[in-house]
């Protein structure tokens, strides 16, 4: 089994003690995001884990329990998302220079083939447009190379909810486009990209496109990575799609233990923050002893498979 932590929310930035506490329990509670009554104990024991996969854009406070974890035999890699968006799309995250100083240091304890970079989501706005990306993919190439070897991409799909929590950046003179994938510039910024990745030594990837850029170098990305597993650890995982992501999602099965409307970067882009205001009151309810992520449920009796959701 594959533990995705997590796609709904940054568990490194925020709940890595609640994280640590449920690995030495062994198990974590995950309430069914479509149907919070139904509730899953998912087992966390070494022997049930596959592998850990985090997702975040600030796992610092999670190094400090790197050996913890790795002492109990998990086997685990990150996905470590860096952009450098003005403050306002971005407002809960350290400094550039601090993200790019945990990036290093995440690389240096557990190798670079363990941290992938996700350049994600690409945002084309009046004050973010492709020469702004151009300039942006290239600085962190050179910042990031060496200490990574894939990078993962993604234009940005604007949900309802995604548009109804930007809307307030819009009056203060955001103007976002609405369609970028039918944008003219967005092949060749992609291309661009593609090709300063290459330089680079980087691998370049697309999370769950719904077109195949593979004419440009950017293939189609597998986040949660089975075939990467295999590689890292030899151990045998299967490749079979989840059935609960999107239908362009080519990651591989997996459990994610996270919840949404939790995350308190406050990033109005997010696909897993209906409101950010609720994330962040949620966030304050936090105890690193609860059996679920927020408070403490009851397990269903069928003890059913927590259900992933799309990543919208």
């Amino acid at each position: 089994m594959i533990i995705s932590a997590s796609r709904r929310t940054d568990i490194p930035a925020f709940y890595s003690e609640w994280f640590v506490n449920r690995l030495q329990e062994g198990y974590c509670l995950v309430p069914n995001p479509f149907n919070p009554r139904q509730v899953a104990r998912i087992s966390l024991v070494p022997e049930s884990v596959d592998t850990i996969v985090f997702w975040s854009k600030n796992p610092a406070p999670m190094i400090r329990f790197l050996p913890t974890v790795g002492a109990m035999g998990y086997r685990f890699y990150f996905l470590f998302t860096v952009n450098d968006y003005p403050k306002a799309l971005e407002p809960g995250l350290p400094t550039l220079a601090e993200r790019i100083s945990t990036f290093v240091e995440l690389s240096e304890r557990i190798g670079p083939r363990r941290v992938i970079w996700r350049y994600d989501p690409i945002i084309l706005s009046n004050r973010t447009d492709a020469s702004y990306h151009r300039k942006t993919f290239k600085n962190l190439c050179q910042q990031l190379a060496g200490r990574t070897q894939r990078v993962i991409t993604s234009i940005i799909t604007l949900y309802r909810k995604t548009q109804r929590n930007l809307a307030p950046l819009e009056k203060h003179g955001y103007v976002f486009n609405k369609d970028p994938r039918s944008n003219p510039e967005t092949g060749a910024l992609l291309s661009h990209i593609a090709t300063c990745a290459a330089e680079h030594g980087l691998d370049i990837f697309a999370c769950a496109e719904t077109r195949d850029y593979t004419y440009l170098g950017i293939k189609p990305s597998s986040c949660i990575d089975a075939a990467l597993i295999r590689e890292l650890w030899g151990i045998p995982v299967s490749s079979k799609k989840d059935p609960g992501q999107r239908e362009h999602c080519g990651c591989a099965i997996s459990r994610d233990i996270g919840m949404t409307d939790t995350c308190p970067h406050g990033c109005p882009y997010c696909y897993s923050n209906m409101n950010p205001e609720i994330a962040l009151k949620r966030y304050k309810t936090y105890d690193p002893g609860s059996t679920a992520l927020i408070g403490s449920p009851e397990p269903s009796e069928e003890d059913p498979i927590a259900m992933q959701g799309p990543r919208m």
